[in-house]
């Protein structure tokens, strides 16, 4: 079945140039011109993806980001007229999975979108059948399940795919650009700081359920997976 896709932007030419590339891409859309109708458009029929505009007037996107992730972890992708870095940080630290400034290529923000589509909800493999574990952290891919002691973890695609990353190689040191070349396909850019900000997503999340060694960092060289707990 066609992914269905929820676009909200208060600019109607945006919102259709969006929703010809993806209709064209084989997706099927619903547009809306603002915050509170993303949120009550999302309570009617879950989308497989939001792709929200940061600046919307009265409600923006990160409020309502903020909103959806009490009760979704759908996955979202920010669009905004600044390039900002703290918009970037802030964006993705509020629960977003990437970042679109404007103005935009169609075609990259098509395959930004089938990037996170395909992490939210991988096709079983083989390979996948495994269970990863480290410490009291153990990921399974086939059911993208994450705990913590037996403690649930709610991580977005983009989340699960940079820890699974990890738990692959729980010796190895990964520079960011290995972290991210787990999560997204090899012909995205993605700046450092985007890097930075889902790691501090990840910790966040371990943090919240006891488990405050996930992730080290290297300096000058990447990451590595911490003790977890063990």
């Amino acid at each position: 079945m066609p992914h269905h896709i929820l676009v909200a932007d208060d600019d109607p030419h945006i919102r259709e140039i969006i929703c010809f590339a993806l209709e064209k891409a084989g997706m099927k859309t619903l547009a809306v011109p603002d915050g509170a109708a993303a949120l009550q458009a999302i309570e009617c029929r879950a989308p497989d993806l939001v792709v929200l505009d940061i600046g919307m007037p009265e409600m923006d996107g990160l409020e309502v980001c903020r909103r959806l992730r009490h009760t979704s972890d759908v996955p979202v992708l920010f669009l905004s007229a600044r390039d900002e870095e703290i918009d970037r940080i802030l964006g993705l630290e509020m629960g977003g999975d990437d970042y679109v400034t404007k103005p935009f290529s169609p075609r990259e923000l098509v395959a930004r979108v089938n990037v996170i589509l395909r992490r939210a909800r991988p096709t079983p493999k083989p390979a996948d059948d495994r269970q990863f574990s480290h410490g009291r952290l153990a990921l399974v891919p086939a059911s993208h399940a994450a705990s913590f002691d037996g403690k649930p973890l709610v991580l977005t695609g983009i989340e699960f795919a940079i820890l699974k990353g990890f738990l692959a190689r729980p010796a190895h040191v990964l520079g960011r650009d290995m972290v991210m070349a787990n999560a997204y396909a090899a012909n995205i850019h993605v700046a450092d700081r985007t890097v930075d900000s889902h790691i501090r997503n990840i910790r966040a999340k371990l943090a919240a359920v006891g488990c405050v060694d996930a992730i080290e960092t290297v300096h000058g060289v990447g990451f590595r997976l911490g003790k977890c707990g063990s």
